[in-house]
């Protein structure tokens, strides 16, 4: 099984490019390492990295306007592999595609992330345009 941490040059090249107006939804499946894996060999769980991960990024998503706006608690793999279980679901609203490049390149943020990449075993993040909701499964 193939673990995901970060996304590839191409993926990025790609959402970069797609710099249409208006706000973007990025859904998080986070699975947590039992330990943390930090570089410099200190001891703490995948939960307490990941904790400073959000403490240190919090900031930062709140001056470039970003904003959590749904979160949920994982219970069950109804229709995929019964393996992807997991421990922090939540989607982020930026304003644009630039207001998240420029979370990725400030200084602060990129020292959050050797928080994240210490605690993360396994994660996917989804990026959605936002729509309207309604009481029918398409768009209509």
């Amino acid at each position: 099984m193939t673990n995901y941490t970060s996304f590839t040059k191409e993926t990025w090249s790609a959402f970069a490019s797609d710099d249409r107006p208006g706000p973007i939804h990025m859904l998080n499946l986070i699975r947590l390492r039992d330990r943390a894996d930090y570089q410099d060999g200190r001891s703490a769980t995948g939960m307490d990295a990941y904790s400073e991960y959000s403490r240190v990024s919090a900031p930062v998503l709140k001056r470039l306007g970003g904003r959590i706006v749904w979160r949920g608690g994982f219970e069950l793999m109804m229709v995929g592999p019964s393996v992807e279980v997991w421990d922090i679901c939540f989607i982020a609203e930026y304003p644009s595609v630039e207001a998240f490049s420029e979370m990725m390149r400030d200084p602060v943020y990129r020292e959050a992330m050797t928080h994240r990449q210490a605690g993360v075993k396994d994660s996917r993040l989804i990026r959605f345009s936002r729509q309207s909701a309604g009481s029918v499964f398409d768009q209509g």
